[in-house]
């Protein structure tokens, strides 16, 4: 038999019942990262004037618009879908003449009235009050980006829920037959080693934008390694049996 370490099993080594186990776990992190890749995607894109996600975005995601105040850039970024254009413009318009309370109250209130207190109510601290003016005329002040408070409060959920996907992910990706053993390990380690470097380059990005690059590489990484460990690990666990040679004697 070849070498192989004593504790290593393949998955056609183990009972149908751990190996529905592990389907069905694979199954829902899936779903999960897909979801959550769907609002990533959602959170951040377009935010350039362009479609679809590009560093450019990041950059004003953390670090701010030089050109637009923040509820411009949330127009245009992740509320651009739940304004009409038209209205859009005339917020624009508004914040540009100078934000007069009485434009507010006869062009602004209603349309935010009409698209977004259904959320922006003011019942969650997360997400701004827009409800009265006050609040809203904050919003018209130059675009910073994400907050060191609200990265801070992110972070810890991320570096806590991903590291969980991902030990789960790779504790069953272990059982796979991949040659190089340093590709495994590779594959394996990439993820933690990107969730450091993506979730570090959010502060750093509101220093300077040019960490952005490292966010979006960081977050290609994770993509691709659960993707190769998703599909390796489903394609081995029904479809392959491992060479006899590393299979153990029932004896």
């Amino acid at each position: 038999m070849t070498n192989v370490h004593r504790l290593y099993f393949h998955y056609s080594e183990y009972p149908p019942s751990m190996r529905v186990l592990f389907t069905g776990t694979l199954l829902v992190l899936g779903l999960a990262y897909m979801f959550a890749m769907v609002q990533t995607y959602v959170s951040h894109a377009a935010r350039d004037g362009s479609p679809g996600l590009s560093v450019e975005d990041l950059i004003i995601a953390y670090s701010g618009s030089k050109e637009d105040s923040r509820l411009e850039a949330a127009l245009k970024g992740p509320m651009i879908d739940m304004i009409e254009p038209d209205d859009s413009a005339r917020i624009t318009v508004w914040i540009h003449d100078g934000a007069s309370q009485d434009t507010y109250s006869e062009t602004v209130q209603p349309i935010l009235e009409d698209n977004c207190v259904g959320c922006h109510d003011g019942s969650n601290p997360h997400v701004p009050n827009l409800t009265k003016f006050d609040e809203v005329l904050k919003l018209t002040e130059s675009d910073t980006g994400v907050s060191v408070y609200t990265l801070i409060r992110v972070s810890h959920i991320h570096l806590f829920g991903i590291t969980f996907i991902f030990f789960i992910m790779g504790f069953i990706f272990t059982h796979a037959l991949i040659r190089p053993v340093w590709l495994k390990c590779l594959v394996v380690g990439i993820p933690f080693l990107a969730i450091i470097l993506d979730i570090g380059s959010w502060y750093l990005t509101k220093i300077h934008p040019g960490f952005a690059w490292v966010v979006y590489i960081g977050g290609i990484c994770m993509a691709f390694s659960f993707a190769f460990m998703w599909v390796t690990t489903m394609y081995q666990m029904w479809f392959m049996r491992a060479p006899e040679d590393l299979v153990r004697d029932a004896d």
